[in-house]
């Protein structure tokens, strides 16, 4: 199946993307307008806030430390998110069964794909200037590390909606459907256990850390933990509920016997064929 990207599954990602950037590094205004808080946190927040604001001095809607940027963005991040999600489409090589409630996901996986691009020219530029101009930057590392653990979460997303995550299907290939259908079942409740609690374990301190906007400690000082504590938490809950969408998806499906021939793309060798001029 070919397909040419729409430039509408290219931009909402990236809109959705910059508008998330910037709540994050500005979330501390929200923070100190909607907590109340008047005490030595609430100072170290409002310390964060004028040393990283990117727009000083600019008044906000409700007369708070949040300014207009600030409230666009928040606005802006849902509303690429639905945009996002009501113009994905199926690409060439992904898994074909996959329903409307599916779409979350895989806008999650181009939102993924958009920030290992964004994590590449990050990476390709801090080594420019290393290695050529021999000026590193500050930032350039801990702003890896922070979208690499982005990728890593999401695409975890993305993979359970594929269904491309590790599997092991020696014995599971022998059973009849029924009792293929009972293991699927067992396998779904364990994944559905361990994000509960999981969630159950560690919400106090990933809210903890977001009240206060834990930053890394760096000279870039990026809100790492901040921002990683919680995605955890909400990623592997959205993993557990798509795990049961496969699950109800998946009910009816007709046995498949899986094979070494699985890992074989023959669109992909196709293509290899004609670029080498290959019969």
């Amino acid at each position: 199946m070919e397909r040419h990207v729409r430039a509408s599954e290219v931009i909402a990602p990236t809109l959705f993307i910059i508008c998330a950037a910037w709540l994050a590094w500005h979330a501390p205004a929200f923070i100190l307008d909607w907590s109340g808080d008047t005490g030595s946190a609430s100072d170290n927040l409002r310390g964060l806030h004028l040393r990283n604001d990117v727009t000083p001095n600019m008044g906000g809607p409700f007369g708070g430390v949040a300014d207009w940027i600030d409230y666009l963005a928040l606005i802006g991040l849902p509303v690429f998110l639905v945009i996002g999600i009501r113009t994905v489409r199926q690409a060439a090589m992904e898994y074909e069964s996959w329903r409307a409630i599916d779409r979350a996901a895989v806008f999650i996986g181009r939102v993924t794909m958009v920030l290992i691009v964004l994590l590449t020219s990050v990476m390709l530029y801090e080594v420019l200037l290393r290695y050529v101009f021999e000026a590193p930057t500050l930032w350039a590392n801990e702003l890896s590390l922070w979208l690499a653990g982005f990728v890593f979460l999401c695409a975890g997303l993305y993979a359970m909606q594929q269904r491309s995550h590790i599997r092991i299907y020696l014995i599971y290939d022998m059973f009849p459907r029924w009792l293929q259908r009972v293991c699927d079942v067992i396998s779904t409740s364990l994944i559905v256990a361990f994000a509960a609690f999981l969630i159950y374990g560690g919400y106090g301190e990933a809210f903890q850390k977001f009240g206060r906007w834990e930053t890394f400690g760096t000279a870039f000082d990026p809100p790492i933990p901040a921002t990683l504590k919680p995605m955890v938490l909400l990623i592997v809950a959205l993993v557990a509920a798509q795990a049961v969408i496969n699950l109800f998806s998946d009910w009816n499906n007709e046995p498949v016997i899986h094979s070494a021939a699985d890992d074989i793309d023959d669109d992909e060798i196709e293509r290899l064929k004609k670029a080498v001029g290959a019969d």
